[in-house]
């Protein structure tokens, strides 16, 4: 006779490779330890209560799988399954626990929900389990039996292992269930955010989901940060702006010039966080991908660990890894790129690096979300750059940051050179109650390191002044406001070593142009807003077409940013070209940034200084212009609504994760040139290098181009490589020229024969 051991083992939980239903459960229960100890300040009353509700969940969630034709399934065997939903059958034992009703109606929710979505199950039951049918229903009698179906579940051993993990059930007549009524029970419910114990069941559902998926992908720990994860921070004397941030606790607003270490105060306030409240998931918020890649870098190099504490996401992630660890002899495996693309996008790693977007697609209540926001309860926010933002997506992150801090104990580190009052008040509403934290005036009088030189005219008109300094062995930097400007700019002018930077660029591209500025002696760059972000480059003087202030002072922050020379010069141009409007929109902004130039070069011989910015900013920002405050207080009530009725745990909406996507302008096109390199590409399995040939054009000149046949699709084939079927590929194919030193010649056709490979 088999041992009850032996017959609890023969319950498996997955197939390929064949994982027992015991197993599963105790990887579940070392996440559910490690969450302990990673995620301490959830934002509940009872911790303690919600921990064991996690407890019980993870025990039971899968215990519907020890259904007899459930087991066939997973063994490969002919089975009589139907397609049906393990978690309901789950829900079964649970009724027969000794909890008290509100303890039985958290589980439920918890494991009902850690697969699919209340509507999904509740139409399943709706159709295949439900008791009282219509009159008109002439095909009832082919429905299940949900009790029937429950007595082809191994039940000795799901009570064994209830026993075993010790919960007391009591087996009762009384307690039959009718998963039809229950699951109706719930969706009748439709908790909103205002209900009590809303947050409780949002953050068991994602914690429920969070143990599963961890525990199925083989995640045994959890990273921490540790005291010796601050070590870089004691390389330098503080500031005292950043002896401040190390002396505060809870949410801060920062000001200090760009350069002055604000990245390093940010990480100071973080360890005294983690000193006085513990740990906490932590989110590094950059605009830009080029940002957040060598923020990773930079972070991963100060947080010397012989574990990855520093992950990042965002949508270019992919190829990020791939094209980073081509160059690492070290790491050949595909598996092992995975695995470091996996880690980033889940708990393990304690310091992520993201764009808002990341972010924002929980609150718009994305499929999955739950996870996300469980991921944030007790954390840390930190938001760099805070100032690069439109009115639209600043819209966005005043909500995150109301819900973070309101709702989840989310504390919030919030750092800007140029912040508009306005907006700043607008975070200040946010965030409630904070500590302002600004560099002091000393500090900025020693960040004294620009002369600005207004000029006449158009920049294109005056390349034989830039030609010049170039000549005179300077390091040139170049500015444009279109991708089309800066290629014309940058074919018109000679260097031993210059980059064309843009937005134009494929990804595979782009990242060799970010490799070769960091780790070549470049002499000449010309570029576009690409620029503005945090690319760690430092050149003698800078020639810019005209942009608002805030742009400016982030270009210029590419020059003289080791503040080792004296001032450097950074020419303005005054005219604007013709296409420059569809960049920046607000031509009064333009003008009012050039009449603050202008005082400066009269009041200061151009000298820029940094503390007088804040007032300058505050001139070319007095407020919102009546668009920008439409499209603000529009974006704040929408996504306020939306979270306050309709951000509920199980339930997603099409009409919200369409809203989500629509605010990104792009569409994925392949140079008719590189078609043959794609295909090659794919015939070798190199999916990310072949996606990263791939560029992005705006919607709008999308459409005109497929309408005039200069865009059209095209099929590519390659095989699957374990079932060695023929699988397509479809793309769409664009008829213009692609230089990998210029990037996209929008104007410039390709005559190529478009072909289908």
């Amino acid at each position: 006779m088999k041992s009850e051991d032996n017959m609890e083992s023969r319950v498996l939980a997955k197939s390929d490779p064949e994982i027992s239903l015991k197993q599963h459960i105790e990887d579940c229960l070392l996440i559910w330890k490690e969450l302990q100890q990673c995620i301490p300040n959830l934002p509940i009353d009872n911790p303690e209560f919600f921990w064991q509700a996690l407890r019980t969940s993870i025990v039971f969630h899968d215990v519907g799988k020890a259904h007899e034709e459930f087991q066939k399934l997973l063994q490969g065997k002919s089975n009589h399954w139907y397609g049906q939903r393990h978690e309901l059958f789950s829900l079964y034992f649970v009724n027969y626990l000794n909890l008290n009703d509100y303890q039985k109606e958290l589980v439920f929710f918890t494991i009902s929900g850690h697969h699919k979505d209340l509507s999904t199950l509740f139409s399943f039951a709706d159709t295949n389990y439900r008791t009282k049918k219509d009159e008109f229903d002439y095909n009832s009698d082919d429905n299940l039996s949900f009790e029937k179906e429950c007595n082809k579940i191994n039940k000795t051993a799901i009570w064994n292992l209830a026993t075993e993990y010790g919960y007391n059930y009591t087996l009762s007549g009384q307690n039959k269930i009718d998963i039809y009524e229950l699951l109706k029970k719930e969706k009748r419910e439709d908790p909103t955010i205002i209900d009590k114990g809303y947050i409780l069941k949002l953050l068991l559902v994602g914690a429920m989901k969070q143990c599963d998926h961890l525990a199925s992908s083989g995640i045994h720990q959890l990273e921490i940060i540790e005291k010796e994860d601050f070590s870089f921070l004691s390389k330098y004397p503080l500031y005292k702006h950043q002896q401040k941030a190390n002396e505060t606790i809870g949410n801060v607003i920062l000001t200090a010039p760009t350069g002055s270490g604000k990245t390093e105060a940010s990480f100071l306030w973080l360890q005294k966080q983690i000193e006085e409240r513990g740990q906490g998931r932590v989110f590094y918020i950059l605009p830009y991908t080029a940002s957040i890649n060598a923020m990773y870098e930079r972070l991963n190099e100060d947080i010397s660990s012989s574990t990855n504490k520093v992950g990042m996401i965002h949508g270019k992630l992919a190829q990020y890894i791939e094209n980073k660890m081509s160059k690492d002899t070290s790491i050949d495996s595909e598996t092992s790129k995975q695995q470091l693309i996996e880690d980033f996008k889940t708990l393990v790693t304690p310091i992520k690096i993201s764009t808002p977007f990341q972010l924002l697609k929980n609150i718009f209540g994305l499929k999955g979300f739950e996870k996300g926001i469980f991921e944030w309860a007790g954390g840390y926010f930190i938001f760099d750059e805070i100032h690069a933002y439109d009115a639209h997506i600043f819209a966005q992150i005043i909500v995150l940051i109301k819900f973070a801090t309101q709702y989840l104990n989310v504390k919030v580190h919030i750092m800007t050179a140029t912040l508009p009052s306005f907006m700043k008040k607008e975070l200040e509403n946010a965030i409630g109650k904070y500590t302002e934290i600004k560099a002091d005036k000393e500090l900025y009088d020693s960040f004294t390191r620009h002369k600005i030189v207004l000029q006449e005219g158009l920049l294109i008109d005056s390349t034989y002044k830039i030609q010049e300094d170039i000549n005179n062995g300077k390091k040139v930097l170049v500015v444009c406001n279109t991708v089309e400007q800066s290629q014309n700019v940058f074919a018109s002018l000679t260097a031993n070593n210059k980059i064309l930077l843009h937005g134009s660029f494929n990804s595979n591209d782009r990242f060799n142009k970010e490799a070769k500025l960091k780790y070549d002696n470049i002499q000449l760059l010309v570029g576009t807003q690409a620029i503005e972000v945090s690319l760690d480059i430092d050149y003698d003087v800078i020639y810019t077409e005209p942009a608002p202030l805030d742009a400016l002072i982030q270009r210029f922050g590419r020059v003289n940013r080791k503040r080792r020379k004296k001032n450097c010069p950074c020419y303005v141009f005054k005219e604007r070209n013709e296409k420059d409007k569809f960049i920046y929109k607000d031509e009064d902004v333009i003008t009012r940034t050039i009449l603050v130039l202008e005082n400066i070069e009269k009041t200061n011989n151009g000298i820029i200084k940094e503390y007088d910015l804040q007032n300058a900013i505050d001139f070319v920002y007095p407020d919102w212009n009546k668009e920008n405050e439409n499209e603000f207080n529009d974006t704040v009530n929408y996504l306020t609504y939306a979270i306050n009725n309709n951000l509920k745990p199980l339930e997603y909406s099409q009409q919200s994760e369409e809203d989500y996507y629509k605010q990104f302008d792009g569409v994925k096109v392949l140079p008719i040139s590189l078609m043959q390199k794609y295909q090659d590409y794919l015939t070798k399995k190199q999916f990310i290098k072949a996606d990263g040939l791939l560029l992005s054009i705006r919607e709008s000149r999308f459409a005109g181009m497929i309408r005039n046949q200069e865009i059209e699709r095209s099929e590519f084939v390659y095989e699957n490589e374990k079932t060695k079927k023929l699988l397509d590929k479809s793309i769409f194919i664009i008829k213009r020229k692609y230089d990998p030193d210029l990037g996209l010649l929008i104007n410039e056709e390709d005559n190529s024969s478009f072909y289908s490979l």
